[in-house]
This record gives structure tokens, C-alpha cells and sequence, in this order.
């Protein structure tokens, strides 16, 4: 199994939103997610509640049973929109892909 994890630092304002509409829109976008792209086993999406200088403000956590499942992931269509709309409303994305 792959576990991927991403955390995101969005911009103060973006899109005509605050940071915290955005964040709020890109969680709802996320969650979306899982019922139509097969792939995901599980995801959890997490807003960093301690807001710490060297915090990021908002975690995913996806698991896929293979490296093909998460790339199937990657280039899906509904995928593909949301990751167009976070690019335009994060400042910062950090990302890791491991073996469970």
C-alpha cells in the first residue's frame, strides 16, 4: 500500500477568498474525491490546529494499494481540477509518498 501525504500553506487571499474560505472550499473539494475515483482507499483531510510559525495549515492523507493506483489518481479529471484550483490559492506544498 502507498500512503501519500501532502500538507498545504495557502496565500492570506486568493480567488476572491480569504484563507480561510479557501482552505474551507479546498477540504470540501478533497473530500469529494473518494466516491468517484476508485483508486483511493482512504483519505483524511486535517486543518493544523496549533497554527505554529513552522506549521502548514491543512494535511492530506490518502492511501492507494500501488504506485499505479496513485498515479491513475494524479492525472484523473476531477483530481486534476481540484490540484488547479489549490496551485492558485496555496503559497506552499510539501508532499511524500511511502510504503505501508
Amino acid at each position: 500500500m502507498i500512503r501519500h501525504i501532502v500538507f498545504f500553506k495557502f496565500k492570506e487571499s486568493a480567488e476572491g477568498k480569504t484563507r480561510a474560505e479557501n482552505m474551507e472550499q479546498v477540504r470540501s473539494l478533497l473530500l469529494d474525491l473518494p466516491p468517484v475515483i476508485e483508486q483511493i482507499k482512504s483519505m483524511e483531510v486535517g486543518v493544523d490546529v496549533l497554527r505554529g510559525d513552522t506549521s502548514y495549515d491543512m494535511a492530506l492523507v490518502a492511501d492507494f494499494d500501488s504506485l499505479e493506483a496513485l498515479a491513475q489518481y494524479t492525472v484523473h479529471p476531477r483530481h486534476k481540477a481540484v490540484s488547479d484550483y489549490v496551485a492558485k490559492v496555496r503559497e506552499a506544498r510539501a508532499a511524500v509518498d511511502y510504503e505501508v
